[in-house]
Order: structure tokens, then sequence, then C-alpha cells
């Protein structure tokens, strides 16, 4: 098929797809776009690499000076995500009385700065990192929460999947590029890279999955069986994709909190005992761990080697790095001037720009403390989620399957970032908001004015 072919039938299945999604006429607010083009722009590429795709260059002469344009685009959202919450009569007071864990992260990233080499470029990506709680609060305090966080993985995914489908089919120039480990060729789809096309299909993989699980609750009907064959065929998009990127990672981690989602909805859980369970699994692991070298036989069973495709060399000269183990060098001011160039020096095809495991970027970037403050946040996450299974049983299995994904994905790659969509989705979890979550109990909701019943075993 000729590409321009083959652009024309894309872009007309994009926008079926979305005049199918604005005709259910979905209970959410136009202030929805903020988080959806946040989130697309974080798992795609920015707005300088979009215009550069057309060779029109607005980058910065440096990594440290970053984009004009794309701080102007961040500023502006930020800015109006701000107004909508004011209009929306959002308080601060409230949002750190339910929120006490993320407040405290987030004012230690700010405080770090003062002792960053970099206090103005830590000051900029610390303004990115607020950006999150920002959109997902926008999304929380939508008519129908639950509603607006369906539809926002639902636009994000009627280009992302196609379009990188049709990059890497047609527009190899586009949708392709060079691993930095291997100099292999690999499919990157409409992202920049294919670890970040894996992680979008992890996340919207995952999501759909969930999502698949509350429509089939639905009552029969040609509302429920449209929405069950959209769901399968965008499925179908991301085990596609999942393929072509051979990304083991985002594969496994999908997986796992797939196999989660599921257990948890078996009857013979029970509820209550979650921490019971918890213990005995975390039990388990380290007695496969230390009996059985559990973890050599699950990194062999993806493909990878046991050195994580030269990862184990890269921590262990990074734990070795001169640096202040208690508050590290600052909010993401590592990989910043010298220590940038002597590390680009030792590995000079792969010029890091990460540890590749998100529990040693922190320590780098805010040491121990941040360290401390980073697993004290994802601990409050838990018990929320622990609480939401309760009250809350299908968003509770969400936050909490996500969560043990998150915490996975991080021994190999890095989610504790500024603008990334995996730590997106984390707020997005782990926050709470008074009378937000109202419209995340009880009935599922796919399409407009259905009902359905509140037991959501599975």
């Amino acid at each position: 098929m000729p590409p321009s072919l083959a652009t024309l039938i894309y872009l007309a299945f994009v926008a079926y797809l979305f005049r199918r999604d604005f005709r259910q006429k979905p209970n959410v607010t136009a202030a929805l776009w903020l988080p959806i083009s946040w989130v697309f722009i974080s798992g795609t590429r920015f707005i300088s690499g979009w215009l550069g795709m057309f060779g029109l260059n607005f980058g910065g002469a440096s990594v440290e000076e970053g984009s004009p344009l794309d701080a102007l685009y961040f500023f502006v959202v930020i800015l109006l995500g701000l107004r909508v919450l004011a209009q929306r009569r959002v308080q601060l007071s409230e949002f750190i009385r339910y929120n006490r864990w993320v407040t405290i992260y987030l004012l230690f990233c700010l405080v770090s700065m003062l002792w960053s080499d970099f206090p103005f470029v830590a000051f900029k990506r610390w303004t990115k990192l607020l950006g999150q709680p920002i959109m997902v609060l926008i999304v929380l305090t939508e008519p129908d929460p639950r509603e607006a966080m369906v539809r926002l993985f639902k636009r994000c995914a009627y280009i992302i999947l196609p379009i990188s489908i049709l990059f890497i089919k047609y527009f190899p120039d586009l949708g392709r590029g060079f691993d930095q480990w291997s100099g292999a060729a690999v499919n990157c789809g409409i992202t920049t890279n294919k670890n970040i096309l894996g992680l979008d299909c992890m996340i919207l993989g995952y999501f759909f999955i969930w999502h698949l699980i509350s429509v089939w609750q639905l009552p029969k009907g040609r509302e429920r069986r449209d929405e069950l064959i959209l769901i399968s065929g965008l499925l179908a998009m991301v085990f596609w994709l999942l393929n072509m990127a051979h990304s083991s990672t985002s594969l496994g981690c999908m997986l796992l909190a797939t196999g989660i989602t599921l257990v948890l909805g078996l009857k013979i859980i029970k509820k209550e005992a979650l921490n019971f369970y918890m213990v005995g699994v975390i039990i388990f692991a380290i007695v496969a761990e230390f009996g059985f070298h559990a973890s050599a036989l699950v990194i062999e069973a993806l493909g990878r080697d046991a050195t994580l495709t030269g990862r184990t060399e890269i921590w262990d000269m990074l734990l070795h790095w001169d640096i202040n183990p208690v508050v590290g060098t600052g909010f993401e001011s590592f990989w910043l001037g010298e220590r940038r160039d002597k590390i680009w020096d030792i590995f000079p095809v792969l010029q890091l720009n990460s540890a590749h495991n998100g529990y040693l970027e922190t320590y780098i970037n805010l040491g121990l403390v941040g360290l401390l403050l980073t697993f004290g946040m994802a601990l409050a996450t838990y018990f929320k989620a622990a609480r939401a299974l309760l009250n809350d049983f299908h968003f509770g299995r969400f936050r909490l399957s996500y969560l043990i994904l998150f915490l996975v994905y991080n021994w190999t790659e890095v989610g504790f970032r500024t603008h990334t969509v995996q730590f997106f989705v984390f707020f997005l979890v782990a926050i709470d908001y008074p009378n937000a979550g109202l419209a995340l109990a009880g009935k599922p909701v796919a399409t407009k004015n259905q009902s359905a019943e509140t037991d959501y075993e599975f």
C-alpha cells in the first residue's frame, strides 16, 4: 500500500474513533484536554521534537538550556491547569491533608535545589514535576472522575497506537531507530525510542485490560458489544506494538499487573486480609530469590542477559560515585555538567542520561532522604489502595496493581522523573482529594447513560 494512501486510511480511522467518542457525549469538561495534552506530549515527543520532524529546530544550545518552546508549552499548560483548579475551588490545605507524603516529597525536591550545581535548571524541572499533580487534580475534580480517566486514556490511545503502527510500517525513517545499547535497528513508533513505546503500551495495555473487566460487567446490549470490540481492537494494537518494540520490562510489568488484578477479583481472596497476603508474598519472594535465584530465572524468561544489557555495570559505577549520600546532588541535577561529561567519556556510545533504575536515580539526585520519602509515598499509596479495595473495589485494584507495576518497573527503568507518563499515572493512583472519588465508586462507566451492578467480582 502506498504510504500516502495508508496515511489517509489511518487518519480516517483516528477521526472515526474521536467522532465515536464525542457522539457518546461523555460527562467530562473541556478542561480534560489539558491532562490529555500533557500525557500525549510526555508519552511521545515534546513540541520541539514534533516540529523537528519537519526541519524546524527550536531546541536549546545545551541540555541545561532545553527548548524554550517546550518550556513555554509546559508553563502555559500548568498556568491553565491552576486556573481550572482555582475555578473549581480546589484548596491547597485539603490537598496537603489527604496527601501528606506526596506534599513532603514535592517540597523536598524543591528544597534540594539549594545544594544543586544547577539550581535554575532544577527549578524548571521541578515546575514540570509540579504539573503532574495539577493535571491529576483536574481529572479527579471532573464531574465524573471515573469517566474522565477512561476518556483520557482512550483519547491518547486513539492517536498513539494507530499512528505508531503507521510510522513503523510505512514511514520507517520516523518510526524506527537504533538501540543505544546494541546499535541494532529498533521500532519506536510515534515516540523517540523503543523503551518509551513499550512504556506507553504497558500503561495503555494494562488500563484497557482493567477497563475490559469493568465493561464485561455491563448488561448485554449493543453499547456493551461495541465497547468490547473497541477495547479488543486497541489491545490488539498494544500487543502488536509490544512485539515490535521488544520491550521485555514493559511486557513483564503489564502481565504482572494483569495477574494481580485478576487474583484480587477471585472470590476466595479476602480484601480485609490484604496486609497478610502482602507479607506472605514478600516472604515468598525473599525465599525464592536467595534459595532459587528467582530474579535470574525471570530475567532469562524475558529474554534478557544476567547483566540486564549492561545495566549492572552502570549501577556499580554510580553507587561508587562521589556524592553526598544523605541528600544527593539536588533534584534532577546529577546528569548535568562535568558529571555527565565524565560518564559519557566512560560510556561514549551510550551517552547516558539516567541510571536505568528508579531507586538509584532517586539516590544520586536526592540521597537517602529522597529514597526514604519515595518509599513513604509508595507505602502511603499502598494503604490508600488497600482501603479502596473495601469501598471502591474496581478502582482499588487498579491502584494497587499499578502501584506494584510501577515499583517493579523502576528496577530497570526510571519512573520517578518529572514529566513522564508512568509518574503521572502513579500520582493518579496516589493522590486523594475530598469527594473526588465518589464517581469512581459504584457502577462501572463505559458508555453514556449505562448502569450496572456494583458487584465487581471476577
